[in-house]
Protein backbone atom coordinates (compact mmCIF):
# COMPACT_ATOMS: atom_id res chain seq x y z
CA UNK A 1 0.00 0.00 0.00
CA UNK A 2 1.42 3.65 -1.10
CA UNK A 3 1.34 6.39 1.47
CA UNK A 4 0.95 9.89 1.26
CA UNK A 5 3.88 12.37 2.10
CA UNK A 6 1.66 14.97 3.16
CA UNK A 7 -1.51 13.09 3.70
CA UNK A 8 -4.66 15.03 4.16
CA UNK A 9 -6.45 15.65 7.44
CA UNK A 10 -10.72 15.79 7.29
CA UNK A 11 -12.91 15.20 10.21
CA UNK A 12 -16.26 12.88 10.30
CA UNK A 13 -19.19 14.69 11.39
CA UNK A 14 -21.73 13.80 13.59
CA UNK A 15 -23.31 11.62 10.65
CA UNK A 16 -20.13 9.71 10.22
CA UNK A 17 -20.24 11.87 7.03
CA UNK A 18 -16.74 13.37 5.79
CA UNK A 19 -15.35 14.76 2.68
CA UNK A 20 -12.68 13.27 0.19
CA UNK A 21 -10.19 15.67 -0.04
CA UNK A 22 -10.67 17.71 -4.04
CA UNK A 23 -7.43 16.46 -4.95
CA UNK A 24 -8.00 12.61 -4.40
CA UNK A 25 -12.16 13.20 -5.65
CA UNK A 26 -10.49 14.80 -9.22
CA UNK A 27 -7.77 11.78 -9.39
CA UNK A 28 -10.77 9.05 -8.50
CA UNK A 29 -13.11 10.88 -11.08
CA UNK A 30 -15.38 11.25 -8.55
CA UNK A 31 -18.27 13.66 -9.10
CA UNK A 32 -21.29 14.17 -6.47
CA UNK A 33 -23.45 11.68 -6.06
CA UNK A 34 -21.34 9.44 -7.39
CA UNK A 35 -20.54 6.14 -5.06
CA UNK A 36 -17.51 4.94 -3.84
CA UNK A 37 -16.42 1.24 -1.70
CA UNK A 38 -14.92 1.13 1.36
CA UNK A 39 -12.77 -1.97 1.61
CA UNK A 40 -10.82 -2.51 4.54
CA UNK A 41 -7.22 -4.00 4.38
CA UNK A 42 -4.56 -5.07 6.95
CA UNK A 43 -3.18 -1.60 6.75
CA UNK A 44 -6.59 0.07 7.15
CA UNK A 45 -9.17 1.53 4.90
CA UNK A 46 -9.11 1.37 1.18
CA UNK A 47 -11.68 3.76 -0.67
CA UNK A 48 -12.16 3.44 -4.24
CA UNK A 49 -14.86 4.71 -7.61
CA UNK A 50 -18.22 2.43 -7.34
CA UNK A 51 -18.34 0.69 -11.04
CA UNK A 52 -21.96 1.37 -11.79
CA UNK A 53 -21.46 1.22 -15.68
CA UNK A 54 -22.97 -2.21 -15.27
CA UNK A 55 -19.36 -3.32 -16.85
CA UNK A 56 -19.04 -7.26 -17.52
CA UNK A 57 -22.81 -7.36 -17.25
CA UNK A 58 -23.83 -5.65 -20.28
CA UNK A 59 -22.35 -6.42 -23.56
CA UNK A 60 -18.99 -7.27 -21.91
CA UNK A 61 -16.97 -7.12 -25.40
CA UNK A 62 -18.67 -3.60 -26.25
CA UNK A 63 -16.00 -0.45 -25.91
CA UNK A 64 -17.28 1.97 -23.02
CA UNK A 65 -18.82 4.34 -25.57
CA UNK A 66 -21.33 1.52 -26.57
CA UNK A 67 -22.27 0.39 -23.07
CA UNK A 68 -23.11 3.72 -22.14
CA UNK A 69 -24.83 4.02 -24.90
CA UNK A 70 -26.85 1.03 -23.73
CA UNK A 71 -27.23 2.13 -20.35
CA UNK A 72 -28.84 5.40 -21.73
CA UNK A 73 -31.19 3.83 -23.80
CA UNK A 74 -32.74 1.46 -21.17
CA UNK A 75 -32.34 4.56 -18.44
CA UNK A 76 -35.04 6.15 -21.05
CA UNK A 77 -37.14 3.03 -21.54
CA UNK A 78 -37.80 3.01 -17.78
CA UNK A 79 -38.51 6.44 -17.32
CA UNK A 80 -40.65 5.85 -20.42
CA UNK A 81 -42.59 3.25 -18.85
CA UNK A 82 -42.75 4.68 -15.75
CA UNK A 83 -44.45 7.45 -17.11
CA UNK A 84 -46.82 5.62 -19.27
CA UNK A 85 -47.99 3.86 -15.88
CA UNK A 86 -48.38 6.78 -13.71
CA UNK A 87 -50.09 8.67 -16.87
CA UNK A 88 -52.40 5.08 -16.98
CA UNK A 89 -53.03 5.36 -13.26
CA UNK A 90 -54.69 8.68 -13.67
CA UNK A 91 -57.49 7.17 -16.25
Amino acid sequence: MSTDDDPQVTRVSEKGQTTIPKEYREELGLDSGQAVEWHRTDDGLVVQKHATSGRGVLLPDEDEETRKDVVDELSRRTRDDRDAAEWNQGE
